[in-house]
């Protein structure tokens, strides 16, 4: 009975791991699409021109010393629907709640669940944490991507 208490452990914690992978997978999913609807930049057409505006005129001039007024204007500030934030405020939910029934099972000071634990999230990130990084920034991405909060 232990032991099938101790896999449940471990598969609690990976399905932690998968839930904060399909989180950041959906906020590339819908800035992708977001993206996609945007005009084309080498129209010149009137309403191309007025939906892109400071990008149109700005994108020019950024270039690897780009300060910090043109790398906002070269990154347009996209705000998810109501729909596309409920859902990621749903992800989000399901994630704290996983994380903080890890901290009470973490809280038995049991050293078995705690192993099964450091099992569970080294197997969950494994599986769900291996994507290409950002070879620009030194793979400095994966920690500046993820604000570290008590569990979560």
């Amino acid at each position: 009975m232990f032991a099938g208490s101790c896999i449940g452990v471990i598969l609690l914690v990976i399905t932690l791991e998968a839930l904060r992978r399909a989180g950041k997978e959906y906020d590339r999913y819908i800035v992708t699409q977001y993206k996609r609807s945007l005009p084309d930049p080498s129209s010149d057409s009137p309403t191309a021109n007025i939906a892109k505006g400071p990008t149109a005129s700005a994108a020019p001039a950024c270039n690897a010393a780009c300060t910090a007024a043109c790398t906002a204007a070269c990154n347009p500030v996209f705000r998810p629907s109501v729909f596309q934030h409920s859902l990621r405020a749903l992800l989000h939910m399901l994630q704290f709640a996983v994380a903080y029934f890890v901290m009470l099972l973490a809280m038995y000071y049991n050293g078995y669940i705690i192993i099964c634990i450091f099992i569970g999230a080294y197997i969950g990130y494994f599986i769900f944490g291996w994507e290409s990084m950002n070879v620009s920034l030194g793979g400095r991405d994966r920690t500046q991507e993820q604000v570290t909060v008590c569990c979560g």
